[in-house]
């Protein structure tokens, strides 16, 4: 792995703190991150290749301000807080959010485990609309207030299961072991999503940013915009023009060259001329 521009990481994220191996500087990195570096999966769905080595990501994710998912982002974020003297590792968990009763995912999504001299945390900043906004501690039934709700883990035999707030219950998001992953795991996890017809991400044009105390969502043509007390404000793209602007406006990106044909694919007013 190449050594990493810090540089030029704190500048795209908007960090001007100290560079020490603390937990107030992983909080803060934690929160611009995602607010920062978009979550989203425009590559997957031009049939282009999503490289995880590092001096793709930094092209990619710094200089081209574009965004990723779960393996780019966790994978830069690794190498961020590795090169400020974190000790980190990566872990695999089974996506529960939004999964039929009685379904089992697979261990596709990243998430990492960084150690203090205090106690373990739980970071992760690519789950898209419930990207964690703070860092966790890695302690079970402990309600842990972030700027984007409240979370907790909860203990599932061998197992850590996040879990966020409801207005009313607490719904699974995710469940994980904490067996250390490998980056060749990864390699695999990532071609595999990134590329098998029946995979989400080469399926469904996805974005989503946590922004001041909002959070914006993007699914196709329908964009999502969740407030703090609950309610969520729905608009829809009839054009390509307007879900370009969507992408601009509310997720700090520009679609790349050729992305026209793709935009076309999800938007209302082709599928009425259809």
């Amino acid at each position: 792995m190449s050594d990493i521009d810090l540089k030029a990481y704190f500048a795209r994220v908007g960090y001007a703190g100290a560079p020490d191996p603390t937990l107030e500087t992983l909080q803060v990195l934690h929160w611009l991150h995602p607010a920062a570096i978009t979550f989203e999966n425009l590559d997957p769905l031009m049939k282009r290749p999503v490289r995880l080595h590092l001096d793709a990501l930094m092209t990619k994710l710094v200089a081209q301000r574009r965004g990723g998912y779960c393996y780019e982002h966790n994978t830069l974020f690794t190498a961020v807080l590795r090169s400020l003297g974190y000790c980190v590792v990566t872990l695999a968990a089974r996506v529960q959010w939004g999964a039929p009763k009685g379904v089992v995912r697979p261990r596709s999504h990243m998430l990492l485990r960084v150690e203090l001299p205090h106690g373990s945390y739980i970071a992760d900043v690519g789950f898209g609309l419930l990207t964690l906004t703070a860092p966790l501690q890695l302690r079970s039934d402990l309600e842990q207030p972030t700027p984007h709700g409240l979370h907790r883990l909860v203990c599932v035999g061998d197992e850590f299961q996040l879990q966020v707030r409801l207005t009313d219950n607490w719904a699974p998001i995710y469940q994980f072991s904490l067996q250390e992953q490998l980056p060749v795991d990864w390699e695999v996890q990532n071609w595999f999503t990134s590329t098998h017809p029946d995979s989400t991400f080469t399926n469904s044009l996805m974005a989503a940013r946590p922004v001041d105390d909002l959070r914006y969502a993007l699914l196709n043509d329908r964009l999502s915009i969740h407030r703090p007390d609950g309610t969520v404000e729905r608009r829809i793209a009839r054009s390509v023009p307007e879900l370009a602007l969507f992408l601009h406006r509310f997720f700090d990106i520009s679609p790349p060259s050729a992305s026209d044909k793709l935009l076309r694919r999800f938007t209302k007013e082709e599928a009425e001329r259809g």
